[in-house]
């Protein structure tokens, strides 16, 4: 039986992909796992890899079309399997029965997708786009499955003469789309900005954060980080200091009294994740933050797990990421030390439970044994759902987070 490709989820609020492009050709032979496209989300574009092994039968979805997640975009089946205009039926992730048609494109898309006459399908990202610019959408020809309208095909149509503009009037102030200030300039945002709008919005909006923070005492880290880095300056590998507050969550979170600090709330219940899958987040400047993961932390030294967020950040900033990386965090770790923030309060990232908020390490009036001292330290909230732990529970998890950077030889 054919397997189907179908647009995979590639994030917490993904509800469709654009594919950027074919890395086969119909009749190429694929092996489970094989990255076989490269699908734009609103972050990044990332590789897609095959759920089945066989041999590239059907391509249904065309290139620069954009796909809601779960629909159809071509066909696997086996070396002599012919697809004909049978329907093919595979079981997908969510347990139910999905038929396509293979003889072409357009036959291949479900029949619910035809538009009647008079009518036309456009993508959400291209309504909102036709909207923002004033395009009238029933003067463009999509060129997506079966006529659907896509983003490129709004944008192409934005740079056109303007016959395909329409007039906006203000009847309502759903329909206004001028800005409140007399003179103000309205710019839009990227797809990056409005996907961080959207998951950030629902963040505070499902999940009842409560945040507790705690002075660490760096000391010993970083002497201990400048011990390691000139053992390791002959090979040019180095660790920097958010290499050991990741590592030290790494630790706590593989404890079993803060296994809940690596779950998801879902549907009224606690999925405990078997991986320590860390976020860090990466500002990339003008495109916006993005989150990906270390992956399975628990297993990784402190040297392997500084070489692996190098690594990470690099595959960031030029569209390199796997799915995995970008989907299936645990926890997540935010760093503003850089920017000489002395601390901050972060949002949960969804699905995550928990994320720690990290700032500057400082120079700082300290109490030792009764003395007054001056010592470098750093400041660390946590966010926690409250849904899954309490604030007793969460200030346990980042005492212990703050022992293991105290006593950071543990660490190694």
């Amino acid at each position: 039986m054919a397997d189907l490709i179908l647009m995979p989820q590639m994030g917490y609020d993904m509800k469709e992909g654009r594919l950027v492009r074919w890395l086969k050709v119909e009749g190429d032979s694929i092996s489970r796992g094989e990255e076989i496209a490269e699908i734009e989300t609103d972050k990044a574009v990332i590789p897609m890899p095959s759920t089945a092994s066989g041999v590239l039968k059907k391509i249904v979805a065309e290139e620069g079309s954009t796909i809601p997640v779960g629909e159809t975009m071509g066909i696997i089946g086996g070396k002599d399997e012919e697809i004909s205009l049978e329907s093919t039926s595979q079981e997908t992730s969510g347990n139910k029965k999905e038929t396509v048609t293979a003889n072409t494109p357009n036959e291949s898309t479900p029949k619910k997708h035809e538009a009647a006459k008079g009518e036309f399908r456009a993508s959400p990202i291209a309504k909102r786009i036709a909207t923002e610019k004033g395009i009238d959408l029933s003067t463009i020809k999509g060129s997506g499955p079966g006529g659907r309208i896509t983003e490129q095909d709004v944008l192409a149509a934005g740079d056109s003469p303007t016959d395909n503009k329409v007039s906006v009037t203000a009847d309502s102030p759903e329909d206004s789309i001028s800005s409140p200030n007399s003179g103000a300039e309205r710019i839009p945002l990227s797809r990056m900005r409005q996907a961080i709008a959207r998951l950030t919005s629902r963040s505070k909006q499902e999940i009842p954060h409560f945040y507790v923070t705690a002075e660490i005492n760096m000391e010993a880290t970083l002497s201990v980080r400048q011990q390691l880095n000139a053992k390791l300056g002959e090979s040019g590998g180095r660790v920097s200091i958010n290499d050991f507050i990741v590592k030290a969550c790494a630790i706590a979170l593989g404890q079993p009294q803060f296994v809940g600090f690596n779950s998801s709330f879902i549907d009224n219940s606690l999925d405990l994740h078997p991986n320590i899958n860390i976020g860090v987040a990466i500002d990339l400047e003008e495109k916006g933050l993005m989150v990906p993961a270390i992956m399975r932390c628990q297993n990784l030294s402190l040297t392997q797990l500084a070489t692996a967020s190098k690594d990470l950040v690099e595959r960031a900033k030029n569209d390199k990421l796997q799915v995995e990386e970008y989907s299936e965090s645990t926890f997540t770790v935010s760093n503003l030390g850089m920017f000489d923030v002395e601390s901050f309060t972060a949002i949960i990232h969804p699905p995550n439970s928990a994320v720690l908020a990290v700032g500057t390490v400082k120079e700082r009036p300290v109490v030792v044994e009764k003395s007054l001292t001056i010592a470098r330290t750093m400041f660390a909230t946590l966010a926690v759902d409250h849904r899954v732990s309490d604030g007793a529970s969460g200030a346990r998890f980042l005492v212990e987070v703050k022992r293991l950077l105290e006593s950071p030889v543990s660490l190694l």
